[in-house]
């Protein structure tokens, strides 16, 4: 049997609005010799039949009870074909030049394990909201990053399967966030590189388990940065962190934070206050305790240079009232890219 040069890793958990679309751009890339390697985390939607309605033989499908993200990634990992994963997520779309760009740069430059890069954000609809360039580019510029922040978009991460199966994987006990925490480990042996270049389209929906880290408890803040810092979780931790995260699956809650993140999105990465004012009035009237968004609110009405004047002023200890993260932090990194 051919072995492929890439395998596009794939977790699709109850994907079944957006997994279509997906699975097409990846089918339609101009690098040709790649698998499409699908890991179904036990959805219990559509997900399955939509995969099944295609009939490309690159396409390969595992199906797995429901464990999460992680234990659905490490599967993938263990089956994988070529020498090369690139990592995509199942409501998500690739550009039809993102795994030519990848390979190309990777393998004229073999001293890099990992390479990642730009996005253009969308809402749930595909309209783009704004484009996210990496906070560093180089390896060093990478390095000197603090721990707190994740330095590359998951689903756009190109990398060797061997480095990562060598770094033993994705740690399962890192709820949400255990790319960041697998990066955190491996950048102290392995070299990587960020493309500025958007390469995919990374969509918002409140669908996603992922929220926005402010509305994350401060308990589940305190547990994910100190195992970030100390390079290790206890099962105890784990255990903490995913109570803490079931309990936070609510609606309300997601639509509450999609929406007041496209609030924030519209004052400082694409200043159109009106559409800022649109989703902080829809997220005020799902959640009417965020007292930072009627904050937000009022700030939709200052000109964009005084806007930028007041993020100048909070880049130092002042976080503004802890109104919002940097514009280049709260987007870091989609955690976990798929429906719940």
């Amino acid at each position: 049997m051919h072995s492929p040069q890439i395998t596009v890793l794939m977790p699709a958990y109850n994907a079944g609005k957006y997994i279509r679309e997906a699975i097409t751009s990846v089918l339609e890339q101009s690098f040709t010799d790649f698998e499409l390697l699908i890991v179904n985390d036990g959805s219990t939607d559509d997900t399955l039949e939509i995969i099944k309605s295609f009939t490309d033989e690159r396409i390969v499908v595992l199906s797995q009870l429901n464990k999460g993200v992680a234990a659905a990634l490490n599967n993938g990992l263990r089956h994988a074909r070529a020498p090369y994963i690139a990592r995509f997520d199942a409501d998500d779309v690739c550009y039809p030049y993102r795994l030519q760009v990848q390979y190309d740069f990777i393998t004229s430059h073999p001293y890099y394990s990992i390479i990642g890069s730009g996005v253009d954000y969308t809402d749930v609809r595909g309209n783009l909201i704004f484009t996210w360039q990496p906070d560093a580019m180089s390896h060093a510029e990478i390095r000197q990053l603090s721990y707190r922040i994740c330095p590359f978009i998951h689903s756009s991460v190109f990398y060797k399967r061997e480095a990562v199966l060598n770094a033993g994987g994705y740690n399962e006990l890192a709820y949400t966030f255990e790319d960041h925490f697998l990066w955190a480990g491996i950048l102290k042996h392995e070299k990587a590189f960020n493309l500025n270049q958007p390469l995919i389209k990374v969509r918002l929906n409140a669908e996603s388990i992922t929220i926005d880290e402010k509305w994350r408890t401060g308990k589940f803040r305190q547990i994910k940065y100190s195992t970030l810092r100390k390079l290790s979780i206890t099962e105890a931790e784990g255990r903490q962190l995913s109570e803490i995260g079931i309990k936070q699956l609510s609606p309300r809650i997601k639509k509450g934070a999609y929406y007041a993140l496209l609030g924030k999105k519209y004052l400082w990465n694409n200043y159109q206050p009106e559409k800022a004012r649109k989703n902080l009035l829809k997220t005020l009237s799902i959640s009417p305790l965020h007292v930072k968004n009627y904050f937000l609110l009022l700030m939709s009405y200052l000109p964009e240079r005084t806007l930028i004047r007041l993020y100048q002023l909070a880049k130092g200890n002042f976080r503004l009232a802890e109104a919002d993260e940097p514009p280049t932090a709260v987007l870091n990194q989609k955690e976990l890219n798929y429906g719940s």
